[in-house]
């Protein structure tokens, strides 16, 4: 299963950007992120399942917690960027 990780700009950010996600009906985990992801000093982030990519930026986007990148699990234990339609 592909997890995705949306990189926020602190934890503070990253609480608030979960509230959000749970309060629209989806799961969202706060984590340390992994390293290799955070090079910008971002080093938490919010783990959603695959379903729910779009829907979470869209949600994040319209509150106004724009994420910085999101990251997929490429299968073989770590993580790529993927791209997403709303972060450019």
């Amino acid at each position: 299963m592909v997890n995705y990780l949306i990189l926020c700009r602190s934890l503070t950010y990253a609480q608030r950007s979960a509230r959000a996600l749970e309060r629209a009906g989806l799961m969202a985990h706060i984590m340390r992120c992994p390293k290799g992801i955070s090079t910008e000093g971002c080093s938490h982030c919010v783990k959603i399942k695959n379903n729910a990519l779009e829907r979470a930026v869209d949600i994040l986007v319209r509150a106004g917690l724009k994420p910085k990148h999101v990251f997929g699990n490429d299968g073989a234990g770590g993580y790529e960027e993927v791209g997403v339609v709303g972060l450019s």
